[in-house]
């Protein structure tokens, strides 16, 4: 079954919110917002939000007795912001690198006239910071 597209703003889909799990949903929610310059809310019943602060929050949820597979996280940030937020990796002694792959330490991407870097969270999940949104074709 095939659903008719509506494309009006009042109809629009948006992400709210999305699960991510972490050994520790503390320390993985804290670690992001201080790299991202951001606040942790109050738990939600299991859940624990970093409010990205467009309307979506990733909210963690704590799984310590079976592994957890790393996800993508990307984050368009203020290109005004990004080398605070490389100092803030370089001050947790967290490692950056210019590719997904993890291939190049200490250096950034200027991937579609913006600047690039990733770095694993505490719970092995694959963070992306980035200034400018990649170009689809």
């Amino acid at each position: 079954m095939q659903a008719t597209p509506q494309h009006s703003p009042s109809t629009a889909v948006r992400l709210d919110h999305t699960a991510v799990l972490a050994r520790d949903r503390r320390l993985s929610a804290e670690f992001l917002a201080a790299v991202l310059g951001l606040t942790v809310g109050a738990p939600f019943g299991p859940f624990l939000p970093v409010d990205l602060g467009n309307g979506v929050t990733l909210d963690y949820y704590e799984q310590r007795e079976e592994p957890i597979q790393s996800q993508h996280y990307a984050f368009l940030v203020p290109e005004e912001q990004f080398d605070t937020m490389i100092a803030r990796l370089e001050a947790l002694d967290v490692t950056y690198y210019a590719d997904p792959h993890h291939t190049d330490p200490g250096r950034i991407n200027r991937l579609f006239g913006g600047r690039g870097a990733y770095f694993t969270d505490p719970s092995g999940h694959n963070m992306e910071i980035m200034t400018r949104p990649y170009v689809r074709p």
